[in-house]
């Protein structure tokens, strides 16, 4: 099993980033730029020239569709690198005619808090020039997968080549309103700050929300997800071994203690992401993780409160034990499971690898159980034997007293 949770870990850690292995061109069916860049989500990337004698700039953003009646979105933010305040310019098959159309947006607080449609008006930069294409000319269609091209020349300030780059995509559009894109972790993520001049990009607050994300996952994947499962089948089964002694609830107490600090710290990490990322609120991950934190903390303290085993309470405290404690076991990997889906990586080799530890576990645990039935009833086999030869011979001896008497 720790082969197969070291892979676990490495996928987990390389996965995430296979975005940046997005293809960049500089070089388009109608213009050539001087420098490009991919984009660090939804493996896109943005080619541009920046002329600095006028401070115009043209540059084409490279994304692709999610559906065929979907949307795909650039713009800029003026102020933050961030959705609320953007500039965009989106692209979608027009709902009357199918040809594809490219509309300007402003993207206000209204938007994200989804209060009202999002309808298409004027921007207030200076935009020269747009335009939309899809990858292949006239022959393109538009499907999943679909690869466009959003060409814009705008007119920046003097002296203001940072430029705070935003982009997305969605499944479809109610009318010409496009609705709230998907809420993975790249698509949360797709903002990027560049320096147009030198061509270097800027770190943004993503970046940290990204990293504290992966370190989220990995921990609690690790804690409430294999150790505490690890911890759990160690006490059902090592306390029969005799030989072992006390030892097997040392063992198991290390375990799940070690395990309960290493998803505090992960679920602290949860807390700090969910201040850094108002707005994004995931429900039911976040109501497992509460749950099985709660049910972690009981477990803790109810060591200290652990009646000798002569005490008439004793068995009270087991069952209140072995209720909250797998109770706890089974809502942590639960909300592991639910962890991949909000980091967009349920379809990924991590969360295979994953099934895999969890299934060489349970293998295990049926291996040992098996063991342990088998061991059980031939102790009672021999019990039985045993009770019925002291039976016998009790009766034995009853009669040969009767005999002697007579």
């Amino acid at each position: 099993m720790i082969p197969l949770l070291s892979l676990f870990l490495l996928l987990l850690t390389l996965h995430p980033h296979r975005a940046f292995a997005a293809h960049c061109t500089a070089t388009t069916a109608t213009k050539t730029f001087e420098k490009c860049m991919p984009l660090p989500s939804q493996e896109a990337s943005i080619a541009w020239t920046f002329h600095r004698h006028n401070s115009t700039l043209e540059l084409v953003f490279t994304g692709s569709f999610i559906s065929p009646s979907g949307w795909v979105a650039w713009g800029i933010n003026p102020n933050l690198p961030e959705m609320t305040g953007t500039r965009a310019l989106i692209t979608f098959p027009d709902p009357n005619s199918g040809q594809l159309v490219l509309l300007p947006y402003i993207l206000d607080p209204t938007v994200k808090l989804q209060k009202s449609p999002l309808l298409s008006r004027p921007l207030d930069i200076h935009l020269l020039s747009s335009s939309a294409a899809l990858y292949g000319g006239q022959m393109g269609t538009v499907h999943n997968g679909a690869t466009i091209q959003i060409f814009a020349t705008l007119k920046l300030k003097p002296n203001k080549t940072k430029i705070h780059h935003v982009w997305n995509r969605g499944l479809y559009v109610q009318g010409y309103s496009p609705t709230i894109h998907p809420t993975t972790i790249n698509d949360l993520s797709s903002v990027t700050t560049i320096d147009v001049l030198s061509g270097l990009s800027a770190s943004s607050p993503n970046t940290n929300i990204k990293t504290l994300k992966l370190v989220h996952g990995i921990t609690n994947a690790i804690s409430w997800g294999i150790m505490l499962p690890t911890g759990a089948v160690t006490a059902r089964y090592l306390r029969h071994i005799q030989s072992l002694g006390p030892t097997w609830f040392y063992v198991h107490a290390g375990i799940q203690l070690s395990a309960f600090l290493l998803g505090t710290a992960g679920f602290a990490i949860g807390i700090h992401l969910g201040q850094m990322s108002p707005g994004r609120v995931y429900g039911l991950h976040r109501k497992l993780g509460f749950a099985a934190f709660f049910l972690g903390s009981l477990q803790t303290l109810a060591l200290l409160f652990r009646p000798k085993t002569t005490n008439k309470f004793r068995k009270y405290w087991k069952s209140y034990h072995h209720f909250v404690g797998y109770a706890c076991v089974i809502i942590g990997v639960v909300n592991v499971f639910q962890g991949f889906e909000v980091m967009g990586e349920g379809g990924s080799y991590a969360k295979l690898m994953y099934c895999l530890c969890l299934a060489t576990l349970t293998g295990v645990c049926v291996a040992l159980e098996v063991n342990s039935w088998v061991i059980f009833c031939r102790k009672s086999k021999e019990e039985k034997l045993r009770r019925d030869g002291i039976l016998r011979g009790h009766e034995k001896t009853i009669g040969d007293e009767i005999h002697d008497r007579h």
